[in-house]
């Protein structure tokens, strides 16, 4: 039944909540078609969410269901999976929000399909296929490309072209397969094979254009994807266009959005790389230009050092010095030299006083008999005796005629 409600007699929001609450409600279960484009678990919940979106109209409706049943589908549902859901629609009257309860939920068509290749990239990540650390450097410059695409297909135009004009020095080796159909995962895995068994072959490029899901399943096919993996050779991923993204992408050295997005990154541009080389030269010469500079003023600032400038100057200095000094030593010489001089003369006066002859030389004898005993007393000397007396400059031969003792006096 209608709500009565004017302008007088407004009717509260409850009432209106509870309303549109009661309207759903009377919906009962319904079968929904649509793309599940968003996904989330968040963890200690029991319920999933989803993002259910019409797949013409820009129409989305959030969708709940339990984690019990999310888990236990046959096929996992994933972002891009097309799906029919039986759900029951309900109004959350506190937040004003609808939602659909989810039932049963079933994989359909397309959706399928993506659901097959999700459980096959978890499959070969969980091996390690797609682990970054195995991912390999392209070369800078290589001198020959393997090109693995249709025969006069555009991605060939595109790839060769584009690369020949950025690096003409390149050289391709094309090994022809199928780009889409049954055969077409075999005849690239064949072909990637021939080109990695070449050893003049330093990148290997897989390119076509774009296509539907279906046309770029080849390209996620388990066994080129493992024939790619264990290549030596680095392998570049050009299939489809921006958006489109197989298993290749994944398990490639370098994903290209576009086989002329390939062409840039396998060689680089000639152009570029000259004015990078026109650029390091003359780095390089104002470096070497500013170090000779540097140097040479260092070099004009020594040699402008009066050490240098006038070499003789410090021999000058050090001649004066020499002169000051061989003066110091001399006079220093000379002073020892007198004071030793006369500490000489000195000690010869000395000497010279105390000696026996300066006493001779006073005027006193000694007087000694004929066996050279001195005489000091006249007891010593009989009648006759010869005697010598020494005197200052000599002796004189006397004999003794007589002997007359002395009397001491006492003062």
């Amino acid at each position: 039944m209608s709500l009565e409600t004017s302008l007088e007699k407004p009717a509260p929001v409850r009432a209106i909540a509870n309303a549109i609450s009661g309207w759903i409600d009377r919906l009962g279960a319904v079968w929904v078609e649509g793309q599940v484009t968003q996904v989330s678990r968040r963890p200690g919940l029991a319920t999933v969410f989803l993002t259910l979106r019409d797949s013409v109209a820009d129409i989305s409706v959030p969708v709940t269901c339990s984690r019990v049943m999310f888990d236990s589908l046959p096929t996992p549902v994933t972002e891009g999976a097309s799906v029919v859901i039986h759900a029951r629609p309900s109004y959350y009257a506190n937040r004003g929000t609808l939602s659909l309860q989810a039932r049963e939920i079933r994989m359909v068509g397309l959706g399928e399909l993506l659901a097959r290749l999700e459980r096959r990239r978890q499959l070969l990540a969980a091996e390690g296929l797609f682990a970054p650390e195995r991912k390999r450097r392209l070369p800078t410059v290589p001198t020959r490309v393997g090109l693995v695409t249709a025969p006069s297909s555009a991605a060939e135009r595109d790839v060769v072209e584009n690369a020949t004009r950025r690096w003409p020095a390149v050289v391709f080796t094309t090994a022809y397969a199928s780009m889409q159909g049954s055969r077409s995962a075999a005849e690239v895995i064949e072909a990637v094979r021939r080109l990695d068994a070449d050893p003049a072959v330093d990148v290997i490029v897989v390119a076509r254009g774009g296509g539907s899901v279906e046309d770029l399943l080849p390209f996620s096919d388990e066994g080129l994807i493992r024939v790619v993996a264990a290549t030596r050779t680095a392998v570049v991923s050009a299939i489809g266009h921006e958006p489109d993204t197989p298993l290749l992408d994944l398990v490639a050295d370098v994903r290209a959005s576009t086989p002329t997005d390939a062409a840039k990154l396998i060689v680089p541009d000639i152009d570029q790389e000259r004015a990078m080389l026109d650029r390091a030269r003359d780095a390089l010469r104002r470096a070497a230009r500013g170090r000779l500079d540097r140097e040479q003023a260092q070099l004009d600032a020594i040699r402008s050092r009066p050490a240098l400038a006038h070499p003789g100057s410090l021999l000058d200095a050090r001649l004066d010095e020499l002169d000051d000094w061989r003066a110091r030593i001399r006079r220093q010489l000379e002073w020892q030299l007198d004071r030793a001089a006369d500490d000489l003369d000195h000690r010869r006066a000395r000497v010279r006083a105390l000696s026996p002859l300066a006493t001779l030389r006073r005027g006193y004898a000694v007087l000694q008999d004929d066996a050279g005993r001195v005489v000091t007393s006249v007891h010593e000397v009989a009648a006759d005796a010869p005697l010598s007396v020494r005197v200052a400059d000599g002796r004189i031969h006397v004999t003794a005629t007589t002997t007359e003792p002395i009397e001491e006096t006492h003062d």
